[in-house]
């Protein structure tokens, strides 16, 4: 993968851009703005999809396949750090001198003279950025945002807005989250990840520390997560409001079902007021926390806040159910780290009532794999009743000898409890043939794992003797 330029600088006008790797979430999300602001937008990617349909449709240029001719005559051109150094328009783009863009670059580029919110954290980024644009509609207020995943009610990443608000999920992996003029930040929590970018805990932490102080209006932040309480502890900034299920924290989340419907309770500055959301788990409930300490934060009353925040249905792909095949129910997840997985899976444990838990795992990255097999391997032994891995998605890294799906599985205390089934019509069959009335199978990574989906379907109708 390429390691980006941050310090690069970004042309003062751009009225034509090209994005290489365009149909990716975040990179549609970002297209879709310079579109809405009347720019050229040209593009590529390595195969059709619905993000490349959606951006044809509003009048950007997609070529499938990636080849130097598709870049034009242009004032940029976007890229990501998955991207390899040899990829043909990288190369030609600078060859001819065109000048080359992190897609970080491109979003502060665009939320320049914006109030802006960014929402940064190893885990929960999406969410809660879904969650705090779908209560500021709510509330009346009309922000450009811009999520890493698609919204359910809204069905987009990103959207234009009139109000001079801007929400953004802001990415820590490369430290480009330090690019934004962010006036109000929160931090959903701080899990050391992308060590291979940092080099140490204490690099990551530092960033976080930096992103926070850097904020010109709040910060919002994690009462509960101890990476989040160490960089608390670092901040100089005057203008701080926790969240969590900490007595400590200003907002504080307490009274959370742990089954059915999820409700709790928010107790802030003498107010109790009882929530509740379409989307299950303990997590979500402190994401709201978060949510709302940002909403409290930018001036609204807490129980409007409150109120509008039920609206938000959740994202694609976080516990995004499917199908139904003959009282099986299959859910995907973008779940990628033990702490996203434990959440993932302990939200399927409050609403799957009699049933049992079938993990679907793809682990993400060769790296992340060795560094965390045993932390996989223990989190899904225990929140899952049976565990089915696949092999691993090396997404923008070359493969680690001796690393694949078995790293994990071989972790597992009792084998009875896993299985590594490398092939994936292989692995769509074994889970449906253990699978049983009241079951959900859930499918969890950040890689192409969801494309298993459809064998699962056809393998779940074929075991339990429905017509495909």
């Amino acid at each position: 993968m390429i390691k980006p330029d941050l310090s690069a600088p970004v042309p003062d006008s751009l009225s034509s851009v090209h994005f290489v790797g365009i149909g990716g979430s975040g990179m549609s999300g970002i297209a879709r703005l310079f579109l809405a602001r009347g720019i050229t937008v040209t593009g590529s990617d390595r195969g059709p999809s619905e993000n490349v349909e959606q951006l044809r449709a509003l009048g950007a240029t997609v070529h499938v396949g990636h080849d130097a001719a598709n870049v034009g005559d242009v004032d940029a051109v976007i890229v990501t750090s998955a991207l390899w150094p040899d990829n043909p328009e990288l190369v030609a783009a600078r060859d001819r001198g065109v000048p080359v863009l992190h897609r970080s670059q491109a979003l502060a580029w665009l939320v320049a003279d914006s109030r802006l919110v960014s929402v940064a954290g190893a885990h929960g980024k999406t969410t809660s950025t879904g969650m705090i644009v779908t209560a500021l509609l709510a509330l009346g207020a009309d922000p450009s945002f811009v999520n890493g995943g698609v919204i359910e009610s809204l069905g987009v990443s990103s959207a234009p807005g009139r109000d001079d608000l801007f929400v953004v999920e802001a990415d820590e992996s490369d430290g480009s989250f330090l690019l934004y003029n962010t006036a109000v930040a929160l931090i959903t929590n701080v899990d050391p990840d992308h060590l291979d970018h940092y080099g140490t805990r204490e690099n990551f932490l530092a960033a976080f520390v930096e992103f926070a102080d850097r904020s010109s209006e709040s910060v919002v932040i994690s009462a509960d997560d101890p990476g989040a309480r160490d960089v608390r502890s670092r901040l100089s900034h005057q203008n701080v409001i926790t969240f969590g299920q900490s007595e400590s924290a200003d907002v504080r989340v307490t009274d959370i079902s742990r089954s059915g419907p999820l409700s709790f309770t928010i107790a802030y500055k003498g107010q109790r007021i009882t929530a509740s959301l379409a989307v299950p788990g303990v997590h979500n409930a402190i994401n709201a926390a978060g949510a709302f300490a940002v909403l409290v934060g930018l001036g609204f009353e807490p129980a409007a806040i409150v109120a509008a925040l039920t609206e938000f249905g959740g994202t694609k792909r976080r516990f995004e159910l499917h199908d139904v095949i003959g009282g099986v129910s299959v859910f995907d997840d973008y779940a990628h780290h033990p702490t996203e997985v434990a959440a993932a899976l302990s939200a399927a444990r409050s609403v799957v009532g009699d049933g049992r838990i079938i993990a679907v795992h793809q682990p993400h990255l060769y790296s992340r794999t060795k560094a965390f097999a045993g932390e996989f391997a223990e989190t899904l032994e225990k929140h899952a009743d049976h565990t089915i891995v696949l092999d691993v998605c090396g997404a923008r890294e070359d493969p680690i000898p001796g690393v694949t799906g078995a790293l994990v599985s071989e972790r597992f205390a009792d084998a009875a409890h896993v299985d590594y089934v490398p092939d994936w019509q292989e692995a769509a069959d074994r889970t449906a043939e253990i699978a049983r009335d009241g079951d959900y199978i859930i499918t969890l990574g950040c890689g192409d794992v969801y494309l298993i989906i459809p064998q699962l379907l056809a393998s779940l109708e074929r075991e339990r003797g429905q017509d495909v």
